[in-house]
């Protein structure tokens, strides 16, 4: 299911959950403001780490807000409908996966809905259990604008006996997407390039070795996702070996016009 299908699904929803908004339907469906946080999961990773993600809703509008959340690369693309946030509100999740959708694994793109033409805020944040120890949680950044272009960045990214690195790839449109990835060491120069197809509704997280398996090793990476494809999203995270520490890591146009400044210097 596409996010426009699913919208067009969960609004359904809305009018049965709050009567209040049945009115809406007689001149056409309420709208709807969507954010993508780019990945929310719980899942367990290398020595038995139990990956979390925290997830924090604000209202700051003046208003109540009437809000849904999807997991749209989840099996069975579970929502689930909030109840109106209070002007000031804020609903919290420590395990947004485990808590509201009661999933023990799985890792997918999250959608919040909003209705109206302002979305509320929203506060991510990844962290690891480790046995009984806390690792230090990482923030997601979440963009309220447009995210897709159809060339992105991901930087900083190693894998050694020091570091890992994983990249997240997610299709949340109708049809199947086409990518093609490119790891640089200097910007404008291509070490491995790779390509990727992935069907509707898909989110492929795996290790940068699997998706380069000739690159043995390397520090302050660079890859470059290219695609036509609109509703796609990508990112990373670095991980530290010695103490599972993650940085996670966004994609970034900028650092794409910095790779195209650079080679045509060159």
């Amino acid at each position: 299911m596409s996010m426009r299908a699913c919208a067009l699904a969960i609004v359904a929803a809305m009018a049965m959950a709050w009567p209040a908004l049945a009115q809406n339907e007689i001149s056409g469906p309420p709208v709807m403001t969507t954010v993508v946080v780019p990945v929310v999961g719980s899942v367990v990773g290398i020595d038995s780490v139990q990956w979390r993600t925290t997830v924090e809703l604000h209202n700051e509008m003046r208003t109540p807000a009437n809000v849904v959340i999807t997991l749209p690369a989840a099996e069975e693309q579970p929502a689930i409908l909030l109840p109106a946030i209070p002007p000031n509100g804020v609903v919290r999740f420590n395990d947004i996966v485990g808590q509201a959708f009661n999933l023990d694994d799985a890792i997918s793109p999250m959608v919040v809905q909003t209705e109206g033409r302002r979305s509320i805020t929203i506060h991510a944040t990844i962290y690891g259990v480790r046995g009984g120890e806390l690792l230090p949680a990482q923030p997601i950044p979440i963009n309220y604008g447009a995210t897709f272009f159809p060339s992105r960045a991901l930087q900083g990214l190693s894998f050694s006996d020091s570091f890992r690195t994983n990249i997240g790839i997610a299709n949340l449109g109708e049809k199947e997407a086409s990518f093609t990835l490119a790891l640089q060491r200097v910007p404008g120069r291509n070490v491995a390039v790779t390509h990727v197809t992935l069907p509707a509704a898909t989110l492929w997280h795996s290790s940068i070795q699997s998706m380069f398996p000739l690159i043995t090793s390397g520090e302050n990476f660079t890859v470059v996702v290219e695609t036509s494809s609109p509703e796609t999203h990508v990112y990373a995270s670095v991980i530290e070996n010695g103490t599972d520490v993650a940085r996670f890591v966004p994609a970034s146009v900028a650092g794409v016009a910095a790779i195209k400044a650079a080679s045509t210097r060159e």
